[in-house]
C-alpha cells in the first residue's frame, strides 16, 4: 500500500501529484463557505494538487485554505478553469481567478469546455438554469483555436505554468493541434470503470497529454459492481480506493471530491494493482457518462455529441 502521493510528469517538465482533490463544493453560499474547512483537512492529509474552476465559486476558499495550511506555494499545484462561455473575456477571467486564489500564478489553466458560448447577461454568469440553458448562443468565432491562442500568451507570460483543456475528445484535440503552438499539458474528462475512454487514453499518452479524470469513481452502481466489490475485498480496501488505484495504474490522474477526512486519506493511500486486475476493471466499460448527458434532443450545452467527438 502506497501512503503519500506519487507524481506524474507533465510535458512542461513539472511534477504533479497523481491524485488531486476535486474542489467543486456545490453552489449555495453555505456549501462554498464550508468548503474551506475540508480543503484544509485535505492539505493536512497530504494532498498537494487541487482542482477548482472559476464557475465553482470556490477559488477564494481554496486560496484561504492553502494559506492557512502553511504549505509553501511551490509545494502546491493549483488547477483552475476558464468558464466555457467567456470566450471574449479570457484575460479578465484569468486575472479574477488569480485574485480570488490570492496567488500570482496558477500551475495549470484549462479551457473548461471546447465550445464558445455567449449569454445575454454578457460577462456575468446567469444565476437561473433557464437562462443558462435557453439563453446561450453558440459562437462560430472566436472558437477554441482562438481561445487557445490567448491561453498560450498566458503560458508565455509565466502566469499559467501549464495550460490544458477539459472535455476534449480525440476529434477536438486534433482540430486544436492544427493551430496550436503549445501542446496541451492536460485534458480533464469524465472517466470511470464504466466510461474508460480507452482510445483517448492511448491518444493522450502518444501526444504527451496528461489525462485527469473527474467523477473518477462513477456513481454508486459502479462502486457496487460485483467485480469492483470482489477486487476491493482482495486488496482489503474500499471500492473508491480500488478505482483510484486503477486510474493511477493507467497513467490517469483522478480528481476525487470528498469532505470526509477519512475518505480523503483513503483516496491517496493506494495499492499497486496487478496488470490482470487493471485489465479486468477496464473491461467493465459501458461508455456510460453520469455527469454530462445530452437532453432529449441529443444536445449538451449547445453541442451535439458528434460535435464533441463523443458519439
Amino acid at each position: 500500500m502506497t501512503t503519500g502521493v506519487p507524481t506524474f510528469k507533465l510535458n512542461t517538465g513539472a511534477e504533479i501529484s497523481s491524485v488531486a482533490l476535486g474542489c467543486a463544493a456545490g453552489f449555495t453560499p453555505e456549501d462554498i463557505a464550508h468548503s474551506k474547512s475540508w480543503f484544509l483537512t485535505a492539505a493536512k492529509a497530504g494532498y498537494r494538487t487541487f482542482d477548482t474552476a472559476q464557475i465553482y465559486g470556490t477559488e477564494a476558499s481554496l486560496g484561504a485554505a492553502i494559506k492557512e495550511s502553511g504549505l509553501p506555494r511551490e509545494q502546491v499545484k493549483i488547477v483552475t478553469k476558464l468558464p466555457w462561455h467567456r470566450c471574449e473575456y479570457i484575460e479578465r477571467s484569468f486575472n479574477e481567478s488569480l485574485t480570488s486564489l490570492g496567488v500570482d500564478y496558477v500551475d495549470v489553466y484549462l479551457l473548461h469546455f471546447p465550445q464558445a458560448i455567449s449569454y445575454p447577461t454578457g460577462y456575468d454568469i446567469p444565476t437561473d438554469v433557464e437562462t443558462i440553458l435557453n439563453g446561450m448562443k453558440i459562437l462560430e468565432k472566436p472558437n477554441f483555436n482562438d481561445n487557445w491562442a490567448v491561453l498560450e500568451k498566458l503560458y508565455e507570460s509565466g502566469k499559467a505554468k501549464a495550460i490544458g483543456v477539459s472535455n476534449f475528445s480525440i476529434k477536438t484535440l486534433e482540430a486544436l493541434a492544427k493551430t496550436a503552438k503549445v501542446t496541451p499539458a492536460v485534458n480533464q474528462v469524465e472517466m470511470s470503470p464504466y466510461c474508460t475512454q480507452n482510445d483517448l487514453v492511448e491518444y493522450c499518452k502518444q501526444k504527451g497529454i496528461q489525462l485527469m479524470a473527474y467523477s473518477p469513481s462513477g456513481h454508486e452502481k459502479v462502486r457496487k459492481d460485483p467485480t469492483i466489490v470482489r477486487l476491493a475485498e482482495k486488496y482489503n480496501i474500499s471500492a473508491n480506493q480500488l478505482i483510484m488505484a486503477w486510474h493511477v495504474a493507467r497513467g490517469v490522474l483522478p480528481v476525487p471530491k470528498s469532505a470526509d477526512p477519512e475518505r480523503q486519506k483513503q483516496n491517496i493511500t493506494l495499492p499497486k494493482l496487478s496488470p490482470e486486475d487493471v485489465a479486468e476493471i477496464t473491461g467493465l466499460d459501458k461508455n456510460e457518462r453520469i455527469v454530462n448527458k445530452p437532453d432529449e434532443n441529443g444536445v449538451l450545452y449547445g453541442w451535439t455529441l458528434e460535435q464533441y467527438g463523443w458519439a
